[in-house]
């Protein structure tokens, strides 16, 4: 294995995504994820200002900051960190175990004569059919639950709980989602849109905003729909959730895991136990690995983090 390549790209990743970033913060244009990401999230905010569905619900509520934070950490700041680098290394790998049987192009489906259109949609549709089952699984398997309880510890809708989630969830998601999409050759500006579009539906989707789009919400998502995932008392025969959909629908519909007794507008938000989730940012991402502990009580407490944390070294320890 040649590990000085491997180097380089680890190295490339990090001043390559810085340089995105910079230019992403400080040089605007339309293709600019950063302030398309901050544009939309105040269009949505203001309308969630100016029409609330919970008129009581305050402007800055419940985690209102919090959010703000893992909006930006997941949208950017966690690829700076470490995943851009993971990502570069692991398609790397994968290329080079596909090249010991002679594979060099993982393209099965082309669609360059396609129109447009024809391309976009399938990108669309392949892309979030597969984030709708990626879903299903974060429900359904108990290891992957304990991320997603991140995103479920919500107790109040607003624009921006639509990112807070465990940094695990884009590996887990992506990871799924490369295979079957770099088998269909797609451009670079398609994932753009597709991507904005997304967001901006699923921004509605968790807003404090009564939108149901009329019939063409058995094909989009929408925020009464998704607030019926999101509620903390599910019925007995839908134990590991409702309304699956990202930003299509029609896939709940389809396969009949679609709920909405009725508009839920003051339903109670999470899961048993949510009141005793962590609530810090740190507290939050370290709970799937280290789990509740005990604490010097004997009460359960979780981790704090490593600046918080008073570092005891153990008379009988030797150097």
């Amino acid at each position: 294995m040649d590990f000085e390549k491997y180097i380089k790209i680890v190295m490339d990743s990090y001043y390559g995504y810085f340089d995105y970033l910079v230019n992403e913060m400080f040089y605007p244009s339309w293709t600019n994820y950063f302030w398309w990401l901050l544009g939309m999230s105040v269009a949505v905010w203001l309308l969630e200002i100016i029409i609330p569905w919970r008129k009581d619900q305050p402007i800055f509520r419940k985690d209102f900051w919090l959010d703000g934070f893992y909006m930006f950490f997941n949208y950017f700041l966690f690829s700076l960190i470490a995943y851009n680098a993971i990502s570069n290394v692991a398609v790397e790998a994968f290329n080079d175990f596909l090249a010991l049987f002679g594979i060099e192009n993982m393209v099965a489906i082309h669609i360059e004569a396609w129109p447009r259109w024809g391309q976009f949609l399938l990108l669309f549709l392949s892309a979030d059919f597969i984030q709708w089952n990626v879903h299903r699984m974060l429900h359904r398997v108990p290891a992957l639950w304990e991320f997603h309880k991140v995103h479920h510890s919500v107790e109040q809708m607003g624009f921006a709980a639509h990112l807070r989630f465990h940094w695990m969830e884009t590996i887990i998601y992506k990871s799924v989602q490369y295979i079957p999409l770099a088998m269909i050759g797609f451009g670079l500006e398609d994932f753009f849109i597709v991507h904005i579009f997304a967001t901006t539906i699923g921004h509605l989707n968790h807003a404090n905003l009564r939108i149901t789009y009329g019939p063409f919400k058995y094909i989009l998502n929408n925020p009464i729909m998704h607030l019926w995932h999101h509620v903390k008392a599910l019925p007995e025969d839908r134990k590991y959730g409702v309304n699956y959909g990202i930003t299509l629908s029609v896939w709940d519909y389809l396969f009949g895991t679609d709920y909405i007794p009725h508009e839920g507008r003051d339903e109670p938000l999470g899961f048993d136990g949510v009141e005793d989730f962590p609530k810090t940012f740190w507290q939050q991402v370290s709970y799937p690995f280290l789990k509740v502990k005990k604490n010097e009580n004997g009460k359960e407490g979780f981790p704090k983090a490593p600046f918080e944390q008073q570092v005891k070294v153990n008379e009988t320890d030797t150097l």
